[in-house]
């Protein structure tokens, strides 16, 4: 697994054109709404499984939503969280394979963080980083030393509690 990375949010690229470009191609991002909760849910359980199901749902219970989508032709493509492991950290995020290579991840990356910076935060946290080396191009992302397994540490899984 990878290690966290922190993202100083104060330097952060500028978020308007990258979300024209999405615009562009027809593509919204946006806050994720109570009364999709559910489609968003079921959505990313389907495509990314029952632990990131799991934190969105977390992502939800916040006020505001702390849950960003991707939506196209009036159907979700994507999603990024913010707040929902733990304050201050980034993720989970994911994109429909098929769809990827658009700019949407980014999108989705630079909306919540530019939202976490307007909450007040200095500095982000990018939990347990898959593509590290996208997170380094586009926000700066640095390693942090020995942070994994970090808060995931001895994290319950349901495969470990079927009868």
């Amino acid at each position: 697994m990878a290690a966290d990375l922190l993202v100083k949010l104060y330097t952060l690229p500028a978020l308007e054109p990258v979300l024209a470009q999405q615009r562009a191609q027809g593509i919204e991002i946006r806050r994720a709404i109570a009364p999709e909760k559910h489609v968003v849910v079921n959505w990313i359980q389907r495509e990314f499984g029952d632990l990131w199901a799991s934190e969105t749902e977390v992502a939800y219970s916040n006020t505001p939503i702390s849950c960003i989508i991707a939506v196209e032709n009036e159907k979700l493509i994507g999603f990024a969280c913010y707040d929902a492991t733990c304050r201050g950290f980034f993720g989970p995020t994911g994109v429909t394979e098929s769809l990827r290579g658009r700019g949407t991840g980014k999108a989705l990356l630079l909306a919540c963080l530019h939202t976490m910076h307007t909450l007040g935060y200095g500095y982000g946290i990018i939990g347990a980083a898959g593509p590290v080396e996208f997170y380094q191009k586009i926000v700066g992302a640095i390693p942090i030393p020995d942070s994994w397994p970090g808060i995931y540490r001895g994290i319950l899984k349901a495969e470990d509690h079927v009868d």
